[in-house]
């Protein structure tokens, strides 16, 4: 065969190829697609060296972090690890990437090192044994790190990192902490920490590299500590020692500029209603503000000489993330329910636009606002478009539980709604975005203050006429897959079936196998240990309630999961197991939750395939 005819071969073998593809692409339904789609991150960028960056992509069907120069366009794959990778950093002269390298999504790990041109990875901090991480912020000098370490033996410990020395310990305590940031000329760390015992509100503490004190702050309201500060970034100045930190003063998160030398504080007092956040532009004039409020956000700059504040445009929906460029533009990762994400910049167009397959859109999202027992309750609704009610009813319920519903695009619901169900996501207290008071209201009766607000709107879905009261369904992952499995014991009447990811499913096994900085959250939630509020922790553990359970119950777990372990959800499947309750489990060999496409598409299409088998023939419309 010659040359020409080989070349020719090839050329007609890759358009068979590409025919081939586009063949099952096109056959494939659109709630797969919308997980299969190439999906990036916000682009972080050297500071010192703005043309590198550094983003997260699916693009090989498992989440890994990718180099991007920008000015010659090159895009390179940084790592590839059968579990996926989305936790790197970028050293601010751009020479670094810093990756954390966990076994099968454990999160205990250690840091390791990669030229961002390319090469050999390499230990980042040799002497640190492995750990959960607690921070990282890396030095303008190339050689300088503050490394943040969690572990069960040790609390938390902080290391200052000098390449080919010794590390060295500069911070130490049982109670959770991180490292917040390293200020520009290296001479300052700022530490959250939370040494009073809360840790849903931390103080801040200021280090010089030899671990002495240089300030701290904490804020206290009547004798106990109920409002936390975060680090937000020092100036981006040689020698500038304000720090940019958020507060809750006025009863949500706003930014102020604390100058650590002096003590004086800078209150914005913006006149905004939600949560705010700031980041500094890269020449320290102003700052980039970060407005959520009522499940949306928008962005503006504020001046810090006129102490202006000005709008910057963005549509309707909700900034995942935004960060101010040399050229004063601004980059921000921006969807809405209907939309898929996009990395959009204030200059015009799409700065980052993966090629492959396009995620075909959704719904848009409806607002409803129910009265409940605590206040009034936001809840978000997406349903089949020309459909009238009742329908079947997935409540899916989110996460965290300091975390909220908003109006961005998610594959999970639009799956649901692709198969003809509504979806509705409830803010309920202990959500953020509303205001401390009620993110902080969920203290001592975990898990059944959440329950009372699904409760509430539930009722209203079902009798507005949207939801089937014969086809209702509560789901989640995580703190979500928590309240499914309380919910399914406390309200057994409520629910039809349940699917519950990776949740909590035994309280008390729980806390004494899940990562430490959890176990300090679980103090703070139930206010001890299962040994101090043995009572408070069996009100709130599904396992008290397993044998009141009714509906189906389907349960995925990983199997390395550190955050909702194993060995508690095989201890909730036994009891079920025990009284011949029905229920599937799906176990699978990563931690909480996957990085890999195909696995996330499996747990999906069996979840789906569960409420089907499960509901058929039931409903009104059957």
């Amino acid at each position: 065969m010659t040359e020409s005819n080989g070349s020719a071969a090839r050329d007609q073998r890759d358009q068979h190829e590409q025919a081939v593809q586009a063949g099952r692409q096109e056959r494939m339904p659109d709630w797969e697609k919308r997980f299969r789609a190439p999906r990036v991150s916000l682009p972080d960028w050297a500071e010192d060296a703005p043309d590198r960056s550094l983003f997260v992509s699916n693009a090989t069907g498992t989440y890994e972090l990718y180099a991007w120069d920008r000015s010659t366009g090159e895009q390179r794959q940084v790592t590839d690890r059968p579990n996926g990778t989305t936790d790197g950093v970028l050293s601010p002269d751009g020479a670094w990437i810093w990756w954390f390298d966990d076994k099968d999504g454990d999160e205990f790990g250690v840091w390791r090192r990669q030229p961002f041109t390319g090469g050999p990875d390499e230990p980042a901090a040799e002497g640190l044994e492995a750990s959960y991480p607690a921070g990282l912020a890396l030095g303008r000098d190339g050689r300088t790190a503050v490394v943040g370490r969690s572990t069960d033996e040790d609390g938390t410990t902080i290391h200052l990192v000098h390449t080919g020395e010794d590390p060295v310990e500069i911070y130490r305590h049982r109670e959770s902490a991180g490292v917040g940031d390293l200020s520009h000329d290296g001479s300052l760390i700022a530490v959250e920490h939370t040494e009073h015992g809360d840790a849903m509100h931390s103080a801040l503490r200021v280090l010089r590299p030899d671990g002495t004190a240089v300030a701290d702050l904490d804020d206290t309201e009547g004798g106990t500590r109920e409002l936390g500060l975060e680090v937000l970034g020092f100036a981006p100045v040689d020698g500038d020692t304000r720090l940019l930190i958020g507060h809750q003063r006025r009863g949500r998160w706003e930014p102020l500029v604390w100058d650590v030398a002096t003590g004086e504080e800078t209150d914005l007092a913006l006149e905004l209603p939600g949560d705010v956040s700031a980041e500094w532009y890269p020449d320290g004039s102003g700052l980039l503000i970060a407005h959520s409020f009522e499940a949306r956000s928008e962005l503006f700059r504020y001046d810090l000489a006129g102490r202006t504040l000005s709008e910057i445009p963005t549509p309707k929906g909700t900034v995942s993330g935004a960060t101010a460029r040399p050229d004063g533009s601004v980059e921000f990762l921006w969807s809405s329910s209907a939309e898929p994400s996009a990395v959009r910049s204030t200059t015009g167009g799409v700065v980052l636009d993966p090629p492959g397959m396009k995620s075909p859109g959704s719904v848009p999202v409806e607002d409803v606002w129910v009265e409940g027992p605590g206040g009034r309750i936001h809840a978000l609704v997406q349903k089949p478009q020309g459909v009238t009610g009742p329908l079947p009813t997935v409540f899916d319920i989110h996460g965290g539980p300091t975390w909220h519903d908003s109006d961005s695009f998610a594959a999970g619901p639009a799956a649901w709604v692709d198969h003809g169900y509504a979806v509705i996501r409830v803010n309920y207290r202990g959500s953020t975005g509303y205001g401390r008071a009620w993110t902080d209201a969920l203290k001592h009766r975990v898990g059944l203050i959440e329950l009372e607000d699904i409760a509430a709107v539930r009722e209203w879905a079902v009798t507005s006429g949207l939801a089937d009261p014969a086809r209702l369904i509560l789901t989640g992952g995580s703190w979500g897959g928590y309240l499914t499995l309380l919910g399914l014991g406390v309200q057994p009447d409520a629910w039809t079936l349940g699917i519950a990811a990776v949740p909590v499913a035994d309280y008390v096994t729980a806390y004494h196998d899940e990562m430490e900085a959890l176990k300090a959250m679980d103090r703070t939630l139930l206010g001890g240990t299962p040994e101090e509020v043995p009572d408070r922790f069996e009100a709130s553990s599904p396992l008290t309630y397993v044998d009141e359970v009714k509906a189906p119950v389907y349960i995925s777990a990983g199997v390395n999961d550190p955050r909702c372990p194993i060995r508690q959800i095989e201890n909730y499947v036994k009891r079920l197991e025990a009284r011949g309750a029905v229920h599937e489990v799906y176990r699978y060999d990563a931690g909480h939750g996957s990085l890999v496409v195909d696995e996330r598409i499996k747990q999906v299409r069996l979840e789906l395939e569960f409420a089907e088998r499960h509901l058929k023939g039931r409903g009104s419309a059957q």
